[in-house]
């Protein structure tokens, strides 16, 4: 896995109110400070990483949705330069397989906060690239539909400002914290962690598919931590030494 080093500094997180397409819980728009470096996966979790490690495919374990039945879903998306698509839980089960091979808690999912500022990359644009959606297909795999659409290796697009890929589109990526529409509204400034309890796990970045259309950089969503669908994976962060 290659990694980037992501600067200490701060953003306005979350959207403006002149966006009309952002709903509430995006809201409001507030100054959230990180404190500390880290380091961010340039790209997504592949399926060949994951097998690496834990021995065999994420699509060996049962899906929460019917759509990897589909006619021809299976041999669109499980290919070893995909994203691993795979439930909060079984992003945990890879960390702690991870920490323990490396010696270290070293490695963990971003926080909501790092993952916003990491893919805006010093922007304040609806996008890491700017605001003129019609710029998205040159970043982001996107718009695709259930019979002919699915996941595409990762790195293919380009990348934002500081190197990171499909932070955009591809699959919605886990985050660490739960899920809570009002959290916005009463976040700490510095390092928020998320709300302490919650029963959803928040993913972000958008998917390939057209009902994943989440593209934007302050765009989030909410799923239970066990959900195993075909569009959300995840991308590692590894802390600063």
């Amino acid at each position: 896995m290659e990694f980037l080093r992501i600067p200490a500094g701060n953003f306005l997180m979350g959207s403006p109110d002149s966006d009309r397409e952002a709903p509430s819980m995006e809201r409001p728009q507030h100054r959230v400070t990180i404190s500390r470096p880290f380091y961010i996966g340039r790209f997504e979790l592949t399926q060949a990483q994951w097998i690496a490690l834990i021995g065999s495919s994420p699509f060996d374990r049962d899906r929460s949705n019917p759509y990897y039945n589909l006619p021809g879903m299976a041999a669109r998306i499980t290919k070893p330069d995909h994203p691993a698509n795979i439930s909060w839980h079984d992003a945990q089960e890879f960390i702690a397989r991870l920490n323990e091979k490396e010696g270290g808690p070293a490695y963990r999912l971003p926080t909501e906060a790092e993952w916003e500022y990491a893919a805006r990359a010093g922007s304040q644009t609806r996008y890491s690239f700017g605001d003129n959606t019609a710029d998205l297909d040159g970043y982001a795999w996107y718009g695709g539909n259930f019979a002919t659409g699915g996941s595409h290796p990762v790195g293919q697009k380009l990348p934002n400002a500081w190197g990171l890929y499909d932070v955009h589109g591809n699959v919605w990526e886990w985050v660490q914290d739960w899920f809570d529409q009002a959290y916005y509204a009463r976040s700490p400034t510095i390092d928020p962690q998320g709300p302490e309890t919650g029963t959803r796990r928040v993913v972000r970045g958008g998917s390939w598919h057209n009902t994943g259309d989440g593209w934007r950089s302050a765009a989030r969503r909410d799923y239970v931590p066990d959900y195993r669908g075909i569009s959300i994976g995840i991308r590692l962060v590894r802390n600063a030494a």
